[in-house]
């Protein structure tokens, strides 16, 4: 369900192709700047994509762990191992950095794999040893702060598949979400270089050195994780992290927006919202996880949408001010962002709503929902570090 400017939602299944579940990349009529792919992989299965000097990629496993190979134009060959969990809702994760020019293919890890539930379908984890605490900061979230192609599927005598369906058809009656029996699930985060003169290098980044931040406060309170900001990660334009808000909360709020260039103030990027929600508890087996995305414009630059979404879709944010992201009660949310643009320098500036931006002042003195952060851990206490 959405209203107007429906082209903004992709529901799972509509964009598969290439052996992936998910695709987004400029081939979406008005998007240019970012793309998103996630593959599901079985145990054996192989995902590659080829070098192309345009798009750098960070992988980020939602389910189990892989094996990420890259070799760059100069020949070199880099492999991680990146340590997963058993789904997005189990804590943060490993990621890998990319960079432009460089091919890259992605393994299922050889490591023994043990099925979970942690979100509502089933997924796997390493069996490997126990994973180091993430570091983690509680952040009373000052005004202006902000939550933050190609390949294919190969195994044994396989080459693939390919399937497609207009994103803008209406959402099945009874449509099959993210790969329940997949060993591995894993998004890959794109973006067009811009070319600002700095070479980039291949980078494992550890679960252990992912920032964790406890945002807002009461009902507004979320757990953001920042894998692939600009201060935790070098990069030529790609901005990712993921954001969990527990049932009955809302995220990405005040509505803010990042839609044109005005130095120190705001940046120009457009974003990806990728979606995951879960039930918070035990359920019947007729429930049926959801929540809910807000992107709205204004009169010289239009779009409205309310999105209602599941494990698995998409929502774009070409423009304008977006959210809330709202976690249903009984239900809780996961959303992967990744945003890049025109502008000559790689930051994440954004500005609030004017109509909303005074409830930030609301949270002062207000605790931190006591539900987060997900997959345990101890915060240590207020940083003043936050954006």
């Amino acid at each position: 369900m959405s209203t107007a400017s429906g082209r903004w939602l992709l529901p799972y299944g509509g964009t598969s192709r290439d052996g992936c579940e998910v695709v987004v990349d400029d081939t979406v009529d008005g998007w240019q700047h970012t793309g998103l792919r996630v593959v599901a992989l079985e145990a054996g299965q192989t995902w590659s994509a080829d070098a192309t000097d345009e798009w750098e990629h960070v992988v980020v496993p939602l389910s189990g762990s892989v094996v990420v190979e890259a070799t760059g134009s100069d020949g070199a060959r880099h492999e991680a191992t990146l340590q997963g969990r058993a789904s997005v809702f189990a804590g943060p994760t490993d990621v890998a950095y990319v960079p432009a020019g460089s091919s890259l293919r992605l393994a299922s890890s050889p490591g023994d794999l043990s099925r979970g539930r942690d979100d509502g379908f089933e997924a796997s984890a390493s069996a490997s040893a126990p994973q180091p605490a993430p570091a983690l900061v509680e952040v009373p979230e000052p005004p202006g702060a902000r939550e933050s192609k190609p390949g294919q599927v190969r195994a044994e005598g396989d080459r693939g598949f390919e399937a497609s369906a207009s994103a803008s058809a209406p959402r099945p009656a009874a449509v099959e979400r993210p790969s329940r029996r997949a060993a591995v699930r894993v998004a890959v985060c794109s973006a067009k270089v811009t070319g600002r003169g700095t070479a980039m290098r291949f980078r494992h980044v550890a679960r252990a050195d992912v920032p964790v931040e406890l945002r807002g406060a009461g009902s507004c309170s979320r757990e953001v994780r920042n894998f692939g900001v600009p201060d935790v990660l070098d990069a030529d334009s790609v901005i990712a992290c993921e954001v969990v808000t527990p049932a009955g909360n809302w995220s990405s709020y005040p509505p803010h927006k990042h839609d044109e260039e005005r130095e120190g103030v705001e940046t120009e990027l457009e974003e990806i919202y990728y979606f995951e929600v879960q039930p918070a508890g035990p359920v019947p087996p007729s429930a049926d996880p959801v929540a809910y995305q807000r992107v709205y414009g204004t009169a010289e630059r239009p779009i409205d949408v309310l999105a209602e979404v599941r494990s698995g879709d998409v929502v774009l944010v070409p423009h304008g001010w977006h959210g809330p992201s709202m976690a249903a009660p009984g239900y809780d949310l996961y959303y992967l962002n990744v945003m890049a643009g025109p502008g000559t320098t790689r930051a994440w500036l954004i500005c609030d709503d004017p109509s909303h931006g005074w409830v930030r002042g609301t949270w002062e003195g207000m605790a931190v929902d006591p539900r987060l952060p997900f997959g345990g851990g101890a915060t240590d206490g207020p940083t003043g570090k936050g954006r």
